[in-house]
């Protein structure tokens, strides 16, 4: 399938894209020549916020909770980085001039930092207190890296000692615990290249590449920071970082290192693009956007990538052209807060007007020379036009599901979650884009004022004059995930303890155990609850899809459709949902079932549940096999097992 409908949209020609080359580009049409003019196009329209000596580009909207002040730091950081990379690749080639305007605003920007005036940068602090200049030092620092020859060697040698002495804030105080690490790595890494490295700078990189290696969980992918949360920070932060690091400096050890983990990596992460080259809706700071791609072109850079050319320049193409084409840039060309167009409820606190730029690492694949094969080989299929296909991931917890004819993933989630291993687990702080049990290319989670979708809830016996709660999904304990060797079904399992408010006397022995099993385009939900008082009700919601994207929910045991949930914020797709549910009643131990889909129907799968709730059989609709669900211990056997089984 093509990636797009027409020919561009609104976004492509407030950036002055060319035509398209369907003839070197048969999906997207796009070529590195689209992605020059989308860089430059971005960068124009930026510049035009910009203070007189562009020390901080105050783009128009709603601030961060940082200030301002910062967030023009941000503009200035974030768009430089897409700037180097445009320079960089092109051998210098800087079309606007943009980078002597850089100069004069590093210059500007660290005159007086701290200063309340037009043009100085705020000081780099604790994260604790003014702690987000950390995040757009490591943009600068990377920017000057990558630029030198044309910028950084050409300043002045009190510039110079002005900008290290900023940039040394970063190296004195204290990231947040996770992928922040990675920036005062990336000053140093720019220190020590320009001959300014010392013990400090050789301590923030030995702290930041150690701490990796803790956050190192195999398959390809990282925790961010102590615990389980698996998000698209593994591709634009915490492969991105040390592997480009390792790369600009020749450093062939560390390379050997981390090549081989990005390769890995996107054996799996390239699944997670739809055909329309939409990336998964799950995580954090999606407000990035096309950033979700630049582990794959980082790949294309390093040679550490499982993807041909053809395929590798679909993924990125359609990503970028994704979001162009869908609102993402608005009549001014700037880059919005949100997904496709604004989006609120997509948003995080920290998300001001120019963290969309951070998208720039996108760009990262225009540092591959013109005449590589990523640029002039022919397009070719992403892996989610192909058959369908389960791929399941024990190590982070996660189980894909794309099916080939709509170009739709679904990603399963019963291992990443935000709470670090002290944290306790408090009813009010479940977050949407995490606690769900399942997320896709073409719908979004609702917000948090709205019933959740693709959730399952419990609400124990309500007391005299006292409605009943519904609980949240908190901490994830993955229990185990598998699929065929050809992609033909998969499993993933999980435990959580359903967190009330505190008011509400939760039994202590209460849990929930959880199986998704995939085939096709059918998911079959299993949970057994363990240690329910009498009288507790379950619920269980489906898709959060509109009338563009069928979707159905099918209660198969312990359970009975009840009237779809209303969602009137929507999602990022759709701007109102209705939300299908099923609810029953359990006492004791019990299993509900239900089988999910989406992008479509047909036949859905039949179950029988085992006396004592100890086994679910599922029987596949269209001959397409059977298999075993088992909760002591909890496996799920293929149809081959199960049928050597009932023989045996």
């Amino acid at each position: 399938m093509t990636a797009h409908p027409g020919e561009h949209g609104a976004g492509p020609g407030v950036l002055g894209i060319p035509p398209l080359d369907h003839h070197r580009s048969p999906r997207t049409g796009w070529t590195r020549a689209h992605w020059e003019a989308a860089a430059d196009g971005l960068l124009r329209a930026a510049w035009r916020w910009a203070t007189p000596r562009g020390a901080l580009l105050d783009l128009p909207g709603r601030p961060s909770r940082s200030g301002t002040r910062s967030d023009g730091l941000e503009g200035y950081a974030r768009t430089f980085l897409a700037a180097a990379f445009r320079a960089a690749g092109g051998d210098g080639a800087d079309p606007a001039g943009l980078l002597e305007r850089y100069a004069e605003g590093l210059a500007a920007g660290t005159r007086t930092p701290g200063r309340e005036d037009a043009e100085s940068w705020p000081l780099i602090l604790d994260h604790t207190t003014a702690g987000q200049p950390m995040v757009e030092a490591a943009s600068v620092a990377l920017g000057l890296r990558l630029t030198r020859p044309w910028l950084w060697d050409g300043l002045e040698d009190g510039t110079r000692d002005r900008a290290e002495a900023w940039l040394r804030g970063a190296l004195r105080h204290t990231p947040a615990p996770n992928n922040w690490y990675l920036f005062p790595l990336s000053v140093a890494g720019f220190l020590e290249s320009v001959g300014r490295g010392d013990a400090e700078t050789g301590a923030a990189i030995e702290r930041g590449l150690g701490l990796l290696e803790e956050w190192w969980r195999g398959e390809g992918w990282y925790a961010d920071g102590d615990g389980r949360a698996f998000d698209h920070y593994n591709g634009w932060a915490l492969h991105l970082y040390p592997l480009l690091h390792a790369h600009l400096a020749g450093d062939e050890a560390l390379t050997a290192r981390y090549g081989p983990r990005l390769h890995d990596h996107l054996a799996s992460f390239a699944l997670t693009f739809g055909g329309d080259g939409a990336p998964i809706h799950f995580g954090r700071s999606l407000t990035y956007r096309f950033a979700a791609c630049a582990a794959v072109g980082l790949g294309a850079l390093t040679g550490h990538t499982p993807l041909s050319p053809g395929v590798s320049r679909r993924l990125l193409s359609g990503t970028l052209r994704y979001f162009l084409d869908r609102g993402a840039v608005d009549a001014d060309g700037l880059l919005t807060l949100g997904w496709h167009g604004p989006h609120d409820a997509t948003l995080q606190t920290y998300s001001g007007p120019a963290s969309p730029y951070w998208a720039s690492k996108g760009f990262v694949a225009l540092l591959v020379p013109p005449d590589d094969p990523l640029w002039t080989a022919t397009e070719e299929a992403a892996p989610s036009e192909g058959p369908d296909r389960a791929l399941a991931l024990p190590a982070p917890g996660l189980l894909l599901q794309s099916t080939g004819s709509d170009g739709l993933v679904r990603l399963h989630n019963h291992g990443s979650h935000t709470l670090r291993p002290w944290q306790g687990e408090e009813f009010a702080e479940e977050d949407p884009l995490y606690a769900r049990f399942a997320y896709s290319t073409g719908t979004g989670p609702t917000a948090r004022g709205n019933p959740p979708d693709n959730h399952l809830a419990l609400r124990l016996p309500g007391r005299p004059g006292m409605p009943g709660v519904w609980s949240v999904r908190r901490r994830v304990e993955p229990l185990g995930a598998s699929s065929a060797p050809d992609g033909s079904w998969g499993w993933a399992a999980s435990r959580h303890r359903p967190v009330f408010p505190a008011d509400v006397p939760a039994p202590p022995s209460l849990r929930v155990e959880s199986v998704t099993v995939v085939r096709g385009r059918w998911e079959v939900r299993a949970h057994r609850v363990v240690g329910a008082p009498a009288g507790t009700r379950v619920r269980l919601t489906g898709w959060a899809a509109d009338a563009s994207l069928p979707g159905d929910l099918v209660a198969l045991h312990g359970l009975t459709p009840v009237d779809p949930l209303r969602a009137p914020q929507g999602t990022a797709y759709a701007r109102w949902v209705r939300v299908p549910a099923a609810e029953g009643e359990l006492s004791g131990t019990g299993v509900c079932v239900a089988a999910a889909v989406l992008g479509g129907a047909g036949a859905p799968p039949r179950v029988t549940v085992a006396e004592g709730a100890t086994e679910v059989d599922v029987e596949w609709g269209e001959g397409g096999g059977r298999a075993r669900i088992c909760f002591d211990p909890l496996t799920v056997f293929d149809p081959p097992t199960v049928e050597e089984a009932e023989a045996g």
